[in-house]
């Protein structure tokens, strides 16, 4: 009698791991703007956020850095990182504190649907600019074509709310905090591209950094009743899953379904692919937040997402591939 073979029922071909990746991906970095708003309008501060995030992912990346550090016998800043001093210093300030701090900043005085094309979608125009002043790159005219949709798009939905910030109005402060936000990421991407820092180590060390710098000031500045905190106010539970969420979830799990989608897709269709975020976090923040849908923010939507997506199909020869941590991070 011949054998019956037993196949694995859940194994997965490559394609299908992409496009789960893919999937994850997208709906983390969507969710994550939803959410960070709705926490800054209910029972968070941002430094809570920040301090809730970084808890979250110190659970899971100091002990995986001490692992990595000792493995490959790195000498890293305390053993945690696996880079010295000022590498990590330089990653921690702009690819973490910098910011986080600055992105939920801009929840507590702007909206969800500014946030979306602020955030992810001016940072191609940013990392743009920043990578032709530090690494004299020259973006292709189809590329700056795409780059000029950006900036237009931008304009219609930042410079709304700078128009009216003698009315008495506070968008406008959210809004600069988010353009903050992007640029500040855009020098950490061009930190990534400069020194190759691999995905999961760059993450590791914005990770130790803020824990080591960040985590005993606020927790000394809540214990002395210094800090403007909601915690003590905040339900437990609406903790627990700022934690999860925004250190799990957008630190660790989104690094490393975006490294997964990259290495399926390419960086080129990768990059068109989270220029789904800006038009979908927009939709949720209408959906969940109530928040109105103004015709300059339509439009603003349309055309960074249009540059975005022309940006990258105009590219006939992309550079090489981009680190994960290069790309946007919630």
């Amino acid at each position: 009698m011949g054998r019956v073979r037993m196949g694995t029922p859940f194994s997965l071909t490559p394609r299908t791991v992409g496009i789960l990746a893919a999937i994850i991906t997208v709906a983390i970095w969507t969710s994550f703007i939803v959410i960070a708003r709705a926490a800054a309008l209910r029972n968070m501060t941002p430094f809570d956020i920040a301090y809730a995030r970084i808890i979250g992912a110190s659970a899971i990346l100091l002990p995986w850095g001490w692992w990595i550090v000792r493995q490959e016998k790195l000498q890293g800043w305390l053993g945690i990182s696996p880079y010295p001093l000022r590498m990590t210093a330089l990653a921690g300030v702009f690819g973490g504190l910098g910011y986080a701090l600055l992105a939920y900043g801009g929840f507590v005085f702007a909206p969800a649907t500014h946030a979306s094309v602020l955030l992810p979608g001016s940072l191609p125009l940013w990392t743009t600019l920043v990578a032709m002043w530090l690494l004299h790159d020259k973006p292709s005219r189809a590329r700056a074509v795409g780059l000029g949709c950006i900036l237009v798009g931008d304009l219609l939905v930042g410079g709304s709310s700078l128009l009216h910030a003698f009315d008495g109005g506070e968008v406008w402060k959210g809004d600069v905090l988010f353009m903050s936000g992007a640029i500040c990421w855009s020098f950490y991407s061009v930190l990534v591209r400069r020194h190759a820092l691999p995905a999961v180590k760059a993450t590791i060390a914005i990770t130790c950094f803020a824990a080591v710098t960040y985590l005993p000031t606020y927790t000394v500045l809540l214990l002395t009743g210094w800090a403007n905190s909601k915690l003590a106010a905040a339900p437990w539970g609406e903790i627990v899953f700022n934690m999860l969420f925004q250190g799990v979830g957008s630190v660790v799990i989104s690094g490393i379904t975006f490294t997964k989608m990259v290495q399926h897709f390419g960086p080129v269709r990768s990059t068109m692919i989270t220029a789904l975020v800006p038009g979908l976090s927009a939709l949720g923040a209408v959906l969940f937040l109530n928040e109105p849908m103004h015709w300059n923010l339509l439009a603003g939507l349309a055309l960074v997402t249009l540059g975005i997506t022309f940006g990258v199909r105009a590219a006939t020869r992309p550079a090489s591939p981009p680190t994960p941590a290069a790309k946007i991070a919630p």
